[in-house]
């Protein structure tokens, strides 16, 4: 017999200014179905209607501005016609009871001319990224960024705040500063890609800077309770080493001691080892809602979720919500889930998207 949980992961919960039927969290999955103008269309509303039952969904990375763009039809928050097509997604999310934040997500040096429209590639130094990335022009090697000088930081910050202004003019519920992942925010915190000099990088505190730096200013902009903050600290992906678990938990500690007094709605982390003491130690720091994600290298079952359902406010779950739309009533209930279908993540069209059934009986 299974130990319930200390939560009940189907209780409601309050985070910031928001009010969550479940604990159940839609993490944000990169899908590529926003097409060449980065507008979602029918397809997306679709997708994210379909697991409004979720207690919250994050939306896919979303950038909010044109050299920010990561991916091939990845959709933006730049345009008026962003700013509609959001709109249709979260109405239909709402009419159907859901929540809906958006993830703003500034690719920094994860990213190409070929893919970002032939903007400049920025990142906090000059160091590129080993390996290749997807373009419209195919398979090319990630290319050496401008390194951002102190002048050039508060435009970069405004490209955030701006963002989330367009995400709540688009009817989000708030929105999730993406720090995770090897992305711009991270890429300041790691350093293997900041190697900056001066008040921005080499210590701890000053690599912690922006990040906190961005996170008021969008805090300030759209209100404390409707902005989140996700981070995944030693992840080691896409060149954002943290190999150093002292320089790590220094590292992000510093970040939470700043992020602390601004009374954000939550903190998302992605780590594999929820439980572990770096993770409780930013959880006591941040003194706030923490979100787990416990999956990455696996995919988070109910075991996992039931786990850290004793100390974290709510739990960001994955590829099940990806190939479940009724993730919620299924785990409720002991029924069967569907298997997602791998071939089809970054693919078009409604297969592996739209066509994933929900429980017939």
């Amino acid at each position: 017999m299974r130990k319930k949980p200390a939560v009940n992961l189907f209780s409601p919960v309050t985070l910031g200014d928001l009010d969550l039927p479940n604990r159940l969290v839609m993490a944000p999955l990169t899908r590529s179905r926003s097409g060449l103008d980065g507008v979602p269309g029918d397809l997306v509303v679709e997708y994210y209607r379909q697991r409004a039952s979720m207690g919250l969904l994050v939306s896919e990375g979303t950038y909010p501005s044109f050299a920010g763009q990561a991916f091939v039809r990845q959709p933006g928050l730049v345009t008026d016609e962003h700013i509609a097509g959001w709109k249709r997604v979260t109405d239909a999310v709402h009419a159907d009871g859901g929540r809906i934040i958006a993830q703003i997500m500034h690719s920094g040096r994860v990213t190409h001319p070929e893919t970002n429209g032939g903007r400049p590639v920025v990142a906090p130094s000059a160091v590129a990224i080993d390996g290749v990335t997807r373009t419209y022009a195919g398979k090319l090697p990630y290319p050496l960024p401008h390194a951002l000088d102190e002048g050039e930081l508060p435009g970069v910050v405004g490209e955030f705040v701006q963002g989330s202004r367009n995400a709540m003019a688009a009817g989000f519920d708030g929105v999730e500063l993406h720090g995770a992942n090897g992305y711009l925010l991270h890429e300041f915190l790691a350093p293997s890609a900041n190697r900056r000099t001066d008040a921005y990088g080499g210590s701890p505190e000053n690599r912690a800077r922006f990040v906190i730096e961005t996170a008021a200013a969008v805090a300030e902009a759209i209100g404390a309770g409707r902005t989140w903050l996700r981070i995944s600290p030693e992840h080691n992906v896409q060149g954002a080493l943290e190999t150093d678990p002292a320089d790590a938990l220094a590292t992000y500690s510093a970040l939470m001691d700043g992020l602390a007094p601004l009374g954000l709605a939550g903190l998302s982390v992605l780590h594999q080892d929820p439980d572990g003491g770096l993770v409780q130690e930013l959880r006591r720091r941040f003194g706030g809602p923490v979100l787990v994600n416990t999956g990455f290298a696996t995919v988070t079952t109910l075991q996992d979720a039931e786990a850290v359902a004793g100390w974290a406010d709510a739990v960001v779950v994955g590829r099940p919500s990806l190939a479940n739309p009724d993730l919620v009533r299924r785990w409720s209930e002991g029924l069967p889930l569907n298997e997602p279908d791998h071939t089809t993540f970054y693919t078009e069209g409604p297969a592996g998207y739209t066509d994933y059934p929900f429980w017939s009986n």
